[in-house]
């Protein structure tokens, strides 16, 4: 179908960015699939092609590194394709005390997180512009709204996201693009894992799981709307941060990802 329109989604291997894929698959859409994965990537255009006839370019490299956004955009002009969505989804997290972490590790979660993110929608989003057409969907966290203690760097680089996400939605306003920003809580993926952050408190009082996260970026990403928090404990926990003083949110914060 010559007039279906084209999502990149980046860390589509897994979790909410494989959700999101499945959801554009059964909506028509042709897909840009990026995540480190190659073997899961193919699995996953199969089942969209053979589900939805849908065709689907797979970009199997490390968005870690520095020439990653560069790549997508050479590869995605290569294949003459244009990028009527884009979904910065692709993140980690390291779980732990600052001062003893990795630092490599730290440094890449800002490269990916913040750097390629900010790179990837420079990149696309003057094209969309000049087009009058363009949805992009940056994928923070309910994390952004407050300190993080044991994951500073994470929670530090989501709240990056989500502002840098509402100023581009202001700025766009009237061009014929918009830009969502999704805040997911706890959710069930493999991102805790990957953490080494299995055991926190957090998690015990419940995770969401990832196709309803997905459906609920998908539906506030069509309509426009700058920011969506996934989940009505989500929000109420997200706005409650707004009225307490900032050491009493730190110290909070800090009892939900401390081990149970």
């Amino acid at each position: 179908m010559p007039d279906r329109k084209t999502v990149l989604i980046t860390g589509a291997s897994f979790g909410i960015g494989l959700e999101l894929a499945r959801i554009f698959g059964r909506e028509g859409h042709h897909l840009v699939l990026v995540a480190r994965s190659a073997d899961r990537l193919r699995q996953l255009a199969s089942e969209l092609e053979r589900a939805h006839s849908t065709r689907s370019l797979i970009l199997a490299t490390d968005l870690t590194e520095p020439g990653a956004a560069a790549y997508l955009l050479d590869q995605t002009t290569r294949a003459n394709i244009s990028v009527d969505i884009l979904v910065n989804n692709a993140g980690f997290g390291q779980y732990g005390l600052f001062a003893e972490s990795d630092l490599e590790q730290c440094l890449r979660q800002i490269q990916l997180n913040v750097t390629t993110l900010t790179h990837l929608t420079r990149l696309y989003l003057p094209e969309m512009i000049e087009r009058k057409s363009g949805r992009i969907l940056n994928v923070a966290s309910t994390a952004a709204f407050q300190p993080g203690p044991l994951m500073a760097v994470y929670f530090a680089t989501k709240a990056y996201v989500l502002h840098f996400s509402e100023a581009l939605a202001n700025e766009v306003e009237g061009t014929g693009v918009t830009v969502t920003c999704l805040c997911p809580g706890a959710t069930a993926t493999e991102f805790h894992k990957r953490a080494n952050a299995t055991g926190m408190r957090l998690l015990s009082m419940g995770t969401m799981d990832a196709r309803t996260v997905a459906e609920d970026g998908y539906r506030a990403l069509m309509s426009g709307k700058p920011v969506i928090i996934s989940g009505f404990k989500n929000w109420l926990a997200a706005q409650s941060v707004r009225f307490g003083p900032r050491r009493l949110v730190t110290a909070i914060a800090r009892k939900t990802q401390e081990a149970k």
